[in-house]
């Protein structure tokens, strides 16, 4: 195996094009001086910075699949088409194109990047992704929730480079980190007090200067393993965003950019839909607006993310001037383009002159050659664990709805592996954002139809977690199924997946915990007991309490099994064959109604 070239640590602003710029919609249409857009031309007074930006990577480097590989746009008749997007021999094209004709050009993200990633990339802690970033010429970073799955020594490990602790050089060959900085302002170490990366980051082209602030959600605590965010602490968004501006502007520095690991819900569905149309802000919700509305006006444009939506909205700033908050959906199907321009005499961006668009990053251009060679190299190192069978299905199994088929079958996986644990097992529940994808009937390669690889199996559950079993009473078991629709759950409910014989009714119509009808929750048929004592499987993630459960941090007679995808592949080993393939479950256990 050919080793990869080494790269030179990279931090000129060397910049790769091939071909015309794309250019930016408007959105905002106040004039400037005459010679504000004149200055590729002739130097003066304005300078447009071009800032691309994207988000929610999660490692997909080849083409992300099914409806994770598509976008929706809206067509000028109002009707709307599905375009094929992502891949990063793709994103490479389009990022490259895009910087042609623009010598003063500034690459950004908005967290993510890494972490939920498919096999080729997961299996190797995510070495390869940060390797084809590295390739994009990604200038900065703001760090993301999932960043963190492995801990805050491995996320300093993919910043610094070095091998894996305990799975060493990958392809013998020493990891050499990141060479964009990752930005942490508002994550602590609980002893110190201070960031464990750096807060902010300022690029630089000859007189023109542009600082980043980043950021993650301060809820990624409550969405990431335990012992991910072991020893760290999360600070307000707001808050730390308003601190390291003054710090920024102290230091000279007036045009600042936000990158935040939080995001919002447009209007639309369809990337390139009109945010702005009903009124400033009126086509974005989420916690992204708030803090939009409150960051200080020293901040001149907010990148986000993790939503996985696609939005350019102008939301105002605490002064009441419009701001331009954009997010570039997931998987490396978009990216967005703003016109930041920069005026030399005041160090600040003229606010009225910035336009902004998401694009797609569509297949119909040319792959980037050093990206299918980067692809390749890993794959050929994957291929060998990839590619193995572990199971046969009859159809699609599919990730979405309140109840998804993939969802009961991993629930039902768990079950089955608690009770070789301990036959007193009643249950299993999964999160539904541990099911990262379903299962499709056509081969992906040459192992044919109807056939699971390893890889597919990890594309569908990457994190590692184990499968942990602990004793809840009836009353606590009903508590947990009301935290799906109540306390942190009451706005964006999280429906747990469950094993077959769990069954109850989901009433929308109603508010709050009312909504899981108590009355209705039976146990193979029979009413959950308040007294009784339940054996429950859950993932880790759930058992410490996660995705806003926190009754069920509070089992007890804790036992830890194997990890989850090796109690999916024993299952689907041992219930199906060629002859024999499993049926995509039902997800008929939960009756909703309203």
């Amino acid at each position: 195996m050919p080793a990869a070239p080494r790269r030179t640590r990279r931090r000129t602003h060397a910049l790769l094009a091939s071909a015309a710029g794309l250019a930016t919609a408007a959105a905002l249409t106040a004039a400037l001086p005459a010679d504000a857009h004149e200055s590729h031309h002739r130097p003066g007074r304005y300078q447009d910075v071009q800032l691309l930006s994207f988000n929610d990577l999660h490692g997909n480097l080849e083409p992300p699949s099914g409806s994770s590989g598509r976008v929706t746009e809206l067509q000028p008749d109002g009707t709307t088409k599905t375009i094929d997007a992502g891949g990063v021999e793709y994103l490479a094209t389009h990022l490259r194109q895009a910087r042609a004709g623009h010598p003063y050009s500034v690459t950004a993200a908005g967290g993510d990047l890494v972490g939920a990633s498919p096999l080729l990339s997961g299996l190797f802690h995510d070495e390869p992704t940060v390797e084809a970033l590295n390739q994009l010429d990604l200038d900065v970073t703001s760090v993301g929730n999932h960043e963190f799955d492995e801990g805050a020594r491995e996320l300093a490990r993919l910043q610094n480079g070095g091998c894996h602790p305990t799975d060493g050089c990958a392809g013998g060959q020493e990891f050499e980190g990141a060479d964009f900085p990752y930005l942490a302002a508002n994550v602590r170490d609980e002893k110190t007090g201070k960031p464990i990366l750096k807060p902010y980051w300022v690029w630089q082209k000859k007189d023109v200067r542009i600082g980043f602030i980043g950021v993650t959600l301060e809820g990624t605590p409550g969405i990431v393993s335990a012992d991910g965010v072991k020893g760290l602490t999360f600070k307000d968004e707001t808050e730390t965003i308003n601190k390291y501006a003054k710090v920024l502007q102290r230091q000279g520095v007036q045009s600042i950019v936000a990158l935040i690991h939080e995001g919002g819900y447009p209007a639309s569905g369809s990337y390139n839909y009109d945010c702005d149309s009903p009124g400033a802000g009126d086509g974005i919700s989420g916690p992204i607006v708030d803090i939009a509305k409150s960051v200080t006006p020293a901040v001149d444009a907010l990148v986000t993310g993790h939503t996985h939506q696609a939005y350019v909205c102008t939301v105002p700033d605490p002064s009441g001037r419009p701001r331009t908050v954009t997010s570039a959906s997931s998987f490396g199907r978009l990216y967005t383009d703003t016109t930041l321009t920069y005026d030399r005499r005041t160090g600040d961006i003229a606010r009225t002159a910035v336009r902004s668009a998401n694009h797609v990053v569509t297949r119909d251009v040319p792959k980037a050659a050093d990206m299918t060679g980067l692809i390749s190299r890993w794959n050929a190192l994957a291929a060998p664990i990839g590619n193995r069978p572990i199971g046969y299905i009859s159809g699609d199994i599919g990730n979405t709805g309140t109840e998804s088929p993939m969802g009961d079958l991993i629930a039902d996986a768990q079950l089955a592996h608690g009770r070789e644990l301990d036959p007193r097992t009643s249950l299993a529940l999964m999160n539904p954002g541990g099911v990262r994808a379903g299962l499709t009937y056509a081969a992906k390669g040459a192992e044919g139809d109807g056939v699971v690889t390893y890889a597919e199996g990890f594309t569908v559950q990457p994190f590692a977690n184990t499968v942990n079993l602990q004793d809840f009473t009836g009353a606590q078991l009903i508590q947990v199924l009301k935290e799906q629709v109540s306390g942190a759950n009451t706005e964006a409910p999280k429906i747990l997946q469950p094993s077959a014989g769990l069954t109850y009714t989901l009433d929308l119509t109603k508010s709050g915990a009312d909504r899981v009808v108590t009355g209705s929750i039976r146990l193979n048929g029979a009413p959950i007991d308040p007294a009784a004592t339940y054996r429950v499987a859950t993932n880790s993630f759930l058992a410490g309490g996660g995705d806003g459960f926190p009754t069920l941090g509070q089992g007890t007679n804790d036992l830890v099994g194997s990890d989850d995808l090796t109690a999916l592949e024993k299952y689907l080993t041992a219930n199906s064959s060629a002859a024999d393939p499993i049926a995509p479950p039902k997800a008929d256990r939960i009756t909703v109604v309203g």
